[in-house]
């Protein structure tokens, strides 16, 4: 048998067994997994993209269904992601999948200090892929007046 089983001292897991090869033993290379990402961590960027002015509204025009391509070309107008200095990029990422199809999501955005919110929804095609069909970006919250 090749090699020798040895207790994990990685504390990769409980009861995990890695098999280390003896000496000029050799063993085939295993390529890494590539994590498949999320529809909500492709749209995460992809709008991050437009809004920050680094992609043109267009670009979302085959990834975008019903009013959500007017949204975001509004959106794109005001260029309310475009930075000086420290580019923006998706912080966090939380979604909820209030049925089969549909997903409504949020991305925290960061540019240095400050902190931006990002909200949209997808919706699933017929043809199997995901479509943006609302987005929202959430600016800084207004003071209030102080109480007397």
């Amino acid at each position: 048998m090749p090699g020798r089983g040895v207790q994990d001292a990685a504390g990769t897991g409980p009861g995990r067994t890695v098999v280390v090869p003896r000496a000029g033993e050799r063993v085939p290379a295993r390529r890494a997994a590539v994590p498949q990402l999320r529809p909500t961590d492709r749209f995460a960027e992809l709008l991050l993209a437009v809004l920050s002015g680094r992609r043109p509204v267009h670009a979302m025009l085959r990834h975008t269904a019903g009013p959500a391509y007017d949204e975001l070309i509004r959106l794109a107008e005001r260029g309310p992601l475009r930075t000086r200095g420290t580019r923006p990029v998706v912080r966090d990422i939380g979604y909820f999948e209030p049925r089969e199809g549909a997903i409504e999501a949020f991305a925290r955005i960061g540019a240095g200090d400050r902190l931006r919110a990002m909200a949209f929804r997808l919706e699933r095609g017929r043809d199997l892929r995901w479509r943006c069909t609302a987005v929202e970006l959430g600016g800084p919250r207004p003071h209030r007046a102080a109480a007397r």
